[in-house]
């Protein structure tokens, strides 16, 4: 397809650097597809679309755990085992961010020395600004573009502050579970959701005078494991149903936009809101006006 040249970005000249690997063009196209302007994300759509034959050929690993279970060192260590043995390795970081004032800490190359300082690697750090699953809002698209620079394996860490995970689980071909030694507390602190999800749970932090315990939670989760249903009878990676979900996500983001974009929407919507707060409507009833709106 033939791309625009837009303001001072040059899609078509971004696109075959980044197809060369070159990890200046992917941070600067993933700075793209995470912009709020209207001209940028129509630029990002075509850049996507573009670069879509290129994509596909990576393995897509979500990492998650609650803070301090060891997420980065985890990733730093397991990032720079793959590029030992001939991977290039992309790791995309969703921070938390501020429920106030929106700002987030953006700090993981400093949690990743080993793997930021290798040539095969990439880390990007994307605050989540609220977004539903502790991912950022483009981690998908993300996820494509660091397929088409070439890095064949993309490892996607996510908030871990016990919001829903099923949003990383539906984007990935294998998820991980992180948890600390100390079974009892941890099993009955745990969503069964996310056991349930895990196509893995490892324990970490499993040394000195932690393995005992260690070891007693291994064996509580995997009691917890045997309980539950698997997924399916032999694991398989479900790209294509990965692919119909992104599709369905990108709609229910598309409405919303809508529903922001327009003043005279937007002002309806806010005083909805406010008869809902009130109690002065039913909220089936105001999501139906809503609805209507869309119409």
């Amino acid at each position: 397809m033939t791309l625009p040249k837009i303001a001072s970005v040059d899609l078509k000249t971004l696109a075959r650097d980044l197809r060369a690997g070159s990890r200046a063009a992917l941070a600067r196209a993933i700075t793209l597809i995470e912009s709020r302007r209207g001209d940028h994300q129509a630029m990002a759509r075509d850049l996507v679309q573009a670069l879509l034959p290129d994509t596909g050929k990576a393995i897509r690993v979500g990492i998650t755990g609650s803070p301090g279970v060891g997420k980065s060192t985890t990733i730093d260590v397991l990032g720079m085992f793959l590029i030992e043995r001939g991977h290039k390795v992309a790791v995309l970081a969703v921070d938390p961010s501020s429920a106030r004032t929106g700002g987030s800490i953006l700090g993981d190359k400093t949690r990743m020395a080993l793997l930021s300082a290798s040539d095969h690697g990439f880390i990007r750090p994307s605050p989540a600004a609220g977004t539903l699953g502790g991912v950022a809002a483009k981690t998908r698209e993300a996820m494509l573009l660091c397929e088409a620079a070439g890095f064949d394996v993309v490892l996607v860490e996510t908030v871990g502050i016990g919001q829903s995970e099923t949003a990383v689980c539906d984007m990935t071909d294998f998820f991980l579970a992180l948890m600390l030694p100390g079974a009892g507390d941890e099993l009955q602190g745990i969503k069964k959701g996310l056991v349930e999800l895990a196509d893995m749970i490892a324990v970490n932090k499993a040394d000195g005078d932690n393995i005992k315990r260690a070891n007693l939670a291994a064996a509580e989760y995997r009691g917890a494991l045997h309980i539950l249903t698997p997924r399916s009878e032999h694991w398989h990676p479900p790209v294509e149903q990965q692919q119909v979900k992104w599709m369905w996500s990108m709609l229910e983001q598309r409405m919303m936009a809508r529903l922001r974009a327009d003043p005279a929407i937007r002002g309806k919507v806010k005083k909805i809101e406010a008869e809902v707060a009130d109690g002065r409507i039913a909220p089936a009833l105001a999501a139906e006006q809503i609805a209507e709106m869309l119409r």
